[in-house]
């Protein structure tokens, strides 16, 4: 912007609109970054409990090499027996399911409570000092982002301990 030109109250409406657009496509990536690594995790702790399992209760399995393992599986689990069970089972899951939409019921296990929020420390170790740069001021366990002062877009700023800190 060249000096000495004027900036309009809606230029600067539209710069903020832009910057808070900005953050929030940044965090939509964030959170989907996050389901992404809950899913992996939760999939490793389930095919870990399933073979643990699996290998408790025949344990001469353990020994096998991967292709006898294989073929020990297409010749035990892929029977028709096993398929029916299979079938069973999961109709017998699809039947007590909550239906789409619909709460658990009371008889569930009830799921945990959300986890807090984690606190980013990028700017803290980088050194950033310089206000209005678009990096977490430093000091304190400040870990939130603070939008560029050139903006006249003031967010506010958490330390460490969850306080909220006031801007001057």
């Amino acid at each position: 912007m060249p000096l000495g030109r004027c900036v309009t109250q809606s230029e600067l409406r539209r710069l903020s609109i832009e910057e808070e657009i900005r953050q929030l496509e940044n965090k939509k990536k964030r959170l989907i970054q996050e389901q992404k690594e809950q899913e992996r995790k939760d999939r490793t702790n389930r095919l870990c409990k399933r073979m643990g399992l699996f290998e408790k209760l025949l344990p001469d399995t353990i020994p096998l090499t991967e292709e006898q393992f294989k073929t020990f599986l297409e010749q035990t689990v892929l029977t028709e027996h096993s398929r029916r069970i299979l079938d069973g089972l999961t109709a017998q899951n699809a039947a007590t399911a909550p239906a789409q939409g619909e709460e658990p019921s009371g008889r569930d296990t009830p799921s945990p409570p959300p986890k807090p929020p984690r606190l980013r420390r990028r700017a803290a170790q980088t050194g950033a000092r310089r206000k209005g740069n678009g990096f977490a001021e430093r000091g304190r366990g400040i870990a939130h982002y603070s939008a560029p002062a050139s903006l006249g877009v003031t967010a506010p700023l958490l330390s460490a301990e969850g306080k909220l800190i006031e801007m001057k």
